[in-house]
């Protein structure tokens, strides 16, 4: 069965633009590297609960937007082998300075899991 890894963060608004265009090349380097599958999800259905959600897991602020993001592997081993070629990647690497991200990653939410359902 596969391996998943799963990301929960909030991107200011203004810089979707450049979020998604990082996405982009590094969705690029996790596939050439043997991930399955790469997806980028913008919040569009999202609401503050009264006791838990996308929002208030991320303590999102006005101005920001909800992005949830997943990666499909074979296996948990095939996971860890791409992961650490992806952050050796020098394209990875370009674009990972502390200056670099478009968004808050104290607020990001990030885990792997074992898939039990797959249709």
């Amino acid at each position: 069965m596969n391996y998943v890894d799963g990301f929960v963060l909030p991107v200011p608004e203004k810089n979707l633009d450049a979020y998604f265009e990082i996405a982009k090349t590094a969705g690029e380097i996790w596939k050439e590297l043997g991930a399955l599958e790469y997806m980028e999800c913008v919040a569009d259905d999202v609401k503050t609960g009264v006791h838990t959600s996308f929002p208030q897991s991320v303590k999102l602020e006005e101005g920001e937007v909800v992005v949830f993001s997943y990666i499909v592997y074979a296996s948990r081993e095939d996971r860890d082998r791409i992961n650490e070629a992806v952050m050796k990647d020098p394209r990875m690497q370009a674009m990972m300075g502390p200056d670099m991200m478009p968004f808050d990653g104290k607020r990001m939410i990030f885990g792997g899991f074992k898939a039990r359902v797959a249709l």
